[in-house]
């Protein structure tokens, strides 16, 4: 059997100077080959335990590989995107970006994720340069609630994710109204790079590093407030008994998403490497979907993205009886 290899080249020692978050995503250049490719420096990302990618990490190089090919003073503002195939942590990915159109103010692209000759994963996105002016604009943003606030990693319903992850997330239980139902829970956490973002990498590595947090946890929200908690923490992270883990575990036959769209707000007033408060919710779940949505806030409060994203939920044969649950 031939041996699988994880990326194109032999990957460079980490940049000492860069994050954890920084290194893991870095992208190197198949220009030589064709304008506007590239492709994983280092093996793609996957969590303890997965057989597949993590999801945040194509989502993340797709949009690194998108802002290589626009100036600096363009930011994304819409990144719109598909799950084709599950992709393998052992296989190099090609990202071919397509410059759909380039404009004064706004700039498109669209970039295909292709692994062993199949596109796995494609995503459009839209790139808005920075107003400087003054002059008169609408504007209004939801706040961040204040029970956000409070979550510490001093809290007992929290929990620290291990910096191994490259991230550290802070949890709180769910929060839900008098009576309500399950499309009015409200789970939240915190999160941040586990190490600083190095100044060089500028307003898009924050862009990047946000992207792929935006996906942590993220589908597993629409699982968790139909009590099916353990897609919502890594097996090794829970605080469940080891007999609803096996329950939980029955229960859940697959979860995969199919989608992800994020809105990016302020793309220049926060850091990856602070605090960013998450505020999950799933309007809808039915017909062996779910739909979750999320805001993200930046430590000082600032609404800086809004996400969106539709997945495969699936009981098992025993499970699904119960109509219950969902």
């Amino acid at each position: 059997m031939m041996k699988s290899n994880p990326t194109f080249f032999q990957p460079p020692a980490a940049d000492p100077t860069k994050s954890g978050i920084e290194n893991m995503l870095e992208l190197t250049s198949l220009a030589a080959i064709k304008p506007d490719l590239f492709t994983n420096t280092r093996p793609l990302y996957r969590h303890p335990g997965a057989r597949g990618i993590y999801g945040g990490s194509v989502v993340a190089q797709c949009l690194a590989a998108a802002q290589k090919t626009v100036p600096e003073s363009f930011d994304v503002h819409s990144l719109h995107c598909y799950f084709l195939l599950a992709g393998d942590s052992e296989c190099p990915i090609t990202y071919a970006v397509v410059r759909v159109r380039d404009g004064n103010s706004f700039a498109s692209r669209a970039v295909d994720a292709i692994q062993k000759g199949c596109r796995i994963f494609t995503t459009s996105m839209s790139f808005v340069r920075q107003n400087g002016s003054n002059s008169r604009i609408l504007q209004h943003a939801i706040s961040l609630p204040d029970e956000i606030r409070t979550i510490t990693e001093n809290r007992a319903s929290t929990h620290e994710v291990s910096k191994a992850n490259l991230t550290i997330t802070h949890r709180e239980k769910i929060s839900t109204e008098p009576n309500g139902k399950p499309r009015s829970y409200k789970l939240r956490q915190r999160i941040k790079s586990a190490e600083r973002i190095s100044d060089d990498g500028g307003a898009q590595a924050h862009l990047v590093a946000l992207a792929f947090m935006s996906d942590r946890n993220f589908l597993g929200a629409a699982a968790v407030i139909n009590k099916l908690y353990q897609s919502y923490a890594d097996q090794e992270e829970t605080s469940l008994s080891k007999n609803d883990r096996e329950k939980t575990q029955r229960d859940l036959s697959m979860i995969v998403s199919l989608d992800h769209s994020i809105y990016f707000y302020e793309p220049r007033k926060f850091r990856a490497d602070e605090w960013i408060y998450q505020e999950m919710t799933s309007p809808w779940v039915g017909h062996g979907r779910g739909v979750v949505m999320q805001h993200m806030f930046s430590e000082d409060g600032t609404l800086i993205a809004t996400c969106y994203q539709e997945g495969v939920l699936r009981l098992s044969e025993a499970t699904s009886k119960d109509t219950s649950k969902l």
